[in-house]
């Protein structure tokens, strides 16, 4: 590196604590404007400097990282997941990559359940309905939901965000089920009462929610397509909390139009920030913008791992989030 401290290009603007620290450690850049940046802007960046640290995002493809500069060796992403870089592509260029995983464990399962709590209990209609001036008082028909405790819920992905989820869950009640790629250790199972399904179709057409917690990796881009979505029965729920890539959006939309399911709860979308207008016209639907994660706690968290990475990279050792490879 060309200078006592390496040089950190930040994308995104951070908490306030982490970036003070940042330009305490390292020769920062700061993205005050908080603006995203352009892909030309990347390039620019990465061209010039010793350790990136991007969002979600930002799109690091192959090209961009093929064009990196010879100083660039350090990717520090400010989120777990990492589907937004190729790191195949990094991995070959020499750049390690990290994460910060496991600091938003917690934030993304409380917002898992309050979507499993909200859609089926109707509250964003409430909330409209009384907000609205037209709510007529209490009656014994007036916006009926449906229970959860005692539903089945199917988690997709059981990781540490799946695992906190079920956790919760059980709290309310619900029965817990869930399709993963490796099976949960057998006392980890016993302890979350939970029924392994290897055969995702198999666990779909029998649960009565079904949340998506898996990252989103090639093996998981649309794995709940069209004909995934069908067998889903009538009065069941979904809720992402995830990667929006996950679902198709197009076979979702009109799967929540044609009423197949009875509805959904969204924090991801397939093309975020876009959302498919007719998502916005459905009542069936809870949409928020993408904030299962979005603490202060959280982000603070974020950042510090972050600068552990960054700093056990410039001091000569393996950074302890360096990301291997990417599965489900």
């Amino acid at each position: 590196m060309t200078t006592s401290k390496p040089l950190v290009i930040v994308t995104r603007k951070l908490p306030d604590p982490v970036e003070t620290r940042m330009m305490e450690l390292f020769d920062t850049r700061l993205n005050m404007s908080d603006e995203p940046f352009s892909r030309e802007q990347l390039k620019a960046a990465m061209a010039e400097a010793d350790i990136l640290i991007p969002t979600v995002t930002d799109k690091l493809d192959a090209k961009l990282i093929e064009e990196a500069g010879p100083n660039l060796k350090l990717i520090a992403s400010f989120g777990t997941g990492v589907d937004h870089i190729d790191v195949p592509a990094a991995k070959k260029k020499g750049i390690i990559v990290t994460n910060t995983p496991g600091v938003l464990t917690e934030d993304t399962a409380d917002m898992t359940m309050a979507l499993i709590l909200a859609v089926p209990r109707r509250l964003v209609e409430g909330e409209k309905l009384v907000r609205s001036g037209k709510w007529e008082g209490w009656g014994p028909t007036v916006m009926l939901g449906h229970r959860i405790h005692g539903k089945r819920l199917g988690i997709i992905g059981m990781g540490r965000i799946g695992q906190a989820v079920a956790k919760r869950a059980r709290g309310f009640g619900l029965s817990i089920h869930y399709h993963n790629r490796r099976r949960l250790h057998p006392e980890v199972e016993q302890e979350l009462e939970a029924t392994y399904w290897d055969n995702l179709d198999q666990m779909l057409s029998r649960m009565d929610i079904v949340s998506v917690n898996c990252p989103r990796t090639p093996a998981t881009y649309h794995m709940l397509n069209a004909r995934r979505l069908s067998l889903l029965q009538p009065h069941a729920y979904l809720v992402n909390t995830s990667r929006g890539e996950v679902v198709d959006e197009e076979a979702l939309v009109q799967a929540l139009s044609n009423r197949d399911f009875a509805g959904a709860g969204l924090d991801v979308f397939e093309h975020e920030p876009q959302v498919d207008p007719k998502l916005l016209n459905l009542s069936n639907v809870v949409l928020l913008p993408h904030m299962g994660s979005a603490t202060i706690e959280g982000r603070i968290d974020m950042g510090e791992k972050v600068i552990v990475n960054v700093k056990t990279f410039v001091d000569g050792h393996r950074p302890p989030d360096r990301v291997l490879e990417l599965e489900f």
